[in-house]
């Protein structure tokens, strides 16, 4: 397979690990080493600073600026999760007010409101990684009219059993793919079920994600010291030819 693999690095969100980084200092140190180690792009969640996660425009603006400042050719992927604001109208308000701009936005496709969010961040040139958590966010998806505006398509199933993460990656990439939708795929899971669908993604010849946000352990079930050493791992997992399609 002669397509480059897509590697992102999802460096914070609500993990617990010590290594997390939920300023904007760490965070730009954090995406330059995650760039050091081979990841092609960074998606962060900006913290206030009693370090409950924010989609405000000045602190959200505060990490753009850091990791641009180390890193000014990496693109910056920024949550706009309803789990940080529910309300789908006061999200749209808040976003209405950036004044700085990441390079993508993850979408979910189920929350209420999302389309309008597109649209909006589509109209200031920000461009939409499309987050589908199950079966019925890929449906709605399909039925959105978004794809064709859409930079890819993030197939992330929430559930940590390995077994079940893979078939329901399975499942939303098959709804995805019949209805003829032709955009670059990244798959990803969380906990123990993260590299069993990085490895299923892989041998069909999709992307990958990796990160805190997403796992602490290594492929072999020891810690991981931080972000960069999930990096490494996902590209030794990219390099290892039983992982590719022949």
């Amino acid at each position: 397979m002669s397509r480059k693999i897509f590697l992102q690095a999802a460096l914070n969100g609500d993990s617990r690990h010590p290594a997390t980084p939920r300023t904007p200092e760490t965070i730009a140190r954090a995406a330059l080493a995650v760039s050091n180690a081979g990841a092609h792009s960074v998606h962060v969640h900006a913290f206030d600073p009693t370090g409950r996660e924010t989609l405000a425009g000045e602190m959200c603006g505060d990490v753009l600026r850091a990791i641009r400042n180390l890193c000014p050719n990496l693109p910056v992927s920024l949550t706009t999760s309803a789990s940080i604001v529910s309300d789908p109208l006061e999200r749209l308000h808040i976003v209405e007010k950036w004044n700085e701009f990441p390079d993508l936005i993850t979408a979910n496709q189920g929350e209420v409101g999302i389309v309008e969010l597109c649209h909006l961040l589509l109209a200031r040139g920000v461009q939409i990684e499309a987050g589908l958590l199950s079966a019925e966010d890929a449906k709605a998806f399909v039925s959105s009219g978004l794809a064709d505006r859409c930079r890819r398509v993030l197939i992330e199933p929430l559930d940590l059993n390995p077994a079940m993460a893979v078939e329901h990656a399975a499942a939303m990439e098959e709804i995805v793919t019949s209805a003829g939708i032709e955009l670059e795929q990244v798959h990803h899971g969380y906990g123990l079920a993260c590299w069993e669908v990085n490895r299923r993604a892989l041998q069909r010849g999709h992307s990958i994600r990796t990160g805190l946000e997403d796992i602490t352990l290594l492929p072999d079930g020891t810690p991981a010291r931080d972000n960069a050493d999930l990096v490494a791992a996902a590209i030794e997992l990219i390099r290892t030819p039983a992982t590719r399609l022949r």
